[in-house]
């Protein structure tokens, strides 16, 4: 494939994702609510894995385990996401979004919808899961290397789903009210859900770069989920919001470690 062909493949891919975005932001109008985006997420990731393939020429077998592995991982997780959303229901970190910018500079629902939230997810979904759109460009037999990302894939989404299936019992037991989760994957890290997810992109990476340069180049997506994850809109926000309302949260941060899972410190 061209350079010219590469490009226009990830051209349409993006422009695909925003009129999909766009259809969900007609939805958020109706509902008044752009909470359920967090569901959604991954498995606009999943369907640009889906237009990929049959537009690309690449060896079968790699094609087929990253779109495999990534539709387990979108499925799973949009799943959980989606259920959590109809549970619980709004969300106050996009409620905050949303109230700020109306109140600083007077913008409408629609409008911080829009520029705040759809069109963000649209190209950074994009740009997250360019290893399953480049991983499926080049020729070559898989060789060890993308077998272990298949294997690091696989621990992403056991680690991933035992987390949040741990805090999900959590949650459902009143007596747990207030209190914060240290036990299980979570005495070992606050956050195993991102720690997986993580793990899950750069085993997909490894797959891809075995083709070649196209499928390294494509390690911007991970390093920019990790990034997101531990600097910007994971870790920080999250702990923010539920040190407001868990005051023990402080000591738990102390002595257990943000994303890597080791064992806690003892204070």
């Amino acid at each position: 494939m061209t350079l010219t062909d590469l490009a226009a493949l990830l051209g349409l891919n993006l422009a695909l994702l925003v009129v999909t975005m766009l259809a969900l932001w007609g939805l958020a109008l109706r509902l008044k609510d752009v909470s359920f985006v967090d569901g959604v997420w991954p498995l606009g990731m999943l369907l640009l894995a889906l237009a990929t393939f049959p537009r690309t020429d690449g060896d079968q077998t790699r094609k087929f385990l990253l779109l495999w592995l990534c539709a387990v991982w979108a499925v799973r997780l949009g799943w959980h996401l989606l259920r959590r959303w109809r549970e619980k229901g709004i969300d106050g970190r996009y409620a905050d979004i949303v109230e700020t910018q109306e109140r600083e500079h007077g913008w409408s629902f629609g409008k911080t919808a829009l520029l705040f939230v759809f069109l963000p997810q649209a190209v950074l979904g994009w740009l997250t899961s360019l290893p399953v759109q480049m991983g499926q460009v080049e020729h070559g037999p898989i060789g060890w290397i993308g077998w272990i990302g298949a294997m690091i894939v696989v621990v992403g989404i056991g680690f991933e789903s035992i987390g949040d299936a741990q805090l999900s019992a959590f949650r459902k037991d009143p007596k747990n009210n207030g209190k914060v989760l240290d036990t299980g994957l979570w005495r070992y890290t606050r956050h195993p859900n991102y720690f997986g997810d993580a793990c899950v992109w750069w085993g997909l990476w490894l797959i891809a770069a075995e083709t070649g340069w196209v499928g390294i180049v494509s390690v911007v997506g991970p390093i920019f989920l990790t990034f997101t994850l531990t600097k910007w809109s994971g870790i920080g926000i999250t702990e923010k919001a539920i040190g407001k309302t868990k005051p023990k949260y402080a000591d738990y941060i102390r002595r257990t470690s943000a994303f890597i899972p080791m064992p806690p410190k003892k204070l």
